[in-house]
């Protein structure tokens, strides 16, 4: 994923949600569109995030890392209050 440049950039002045959304919008779906997926924000409780994968990652062996080192590590960086990153995908589809 991208450094973010300013039009991506979180405001502090957004709710902790409207900077989780940008970053999936601006950041996180067009890498994973790349390859066939995206990521949908379910919802922000507290500073936890739920994820759903679609596409591409829905059942993918490896759609527990992308969720991990990928996009939690990438959130991690950008919103260091960030809490808990949870996938709940029905991989079983």
């Amino acid at each position: 994923m991208n450094q973010p440049d300013d039009m991506t950039t979180p405001d502090a002045a957004d709710s902790f949600e409207e900077r989780v959304r940008r970053l999936i919008d601006d950041q996180i779906s067009p890498a994973l569109a790349s390859h066939g997926g995206f990521v949908r924000l379910v919802a922000v409780e507290g500073h936890d995030v739920l994820l759903e994968l679609g596409g591409g990652c829905r059942g993918c062996p490896g759609a527990r890392m992308t969720v991990h080192r990928g996009i939690e590590a990438f959130l991690r960086e950008q919103l260091p209050e960030l809490g808990r990153v949870i996938d709940v995908t029905d991989h079983g589809r």
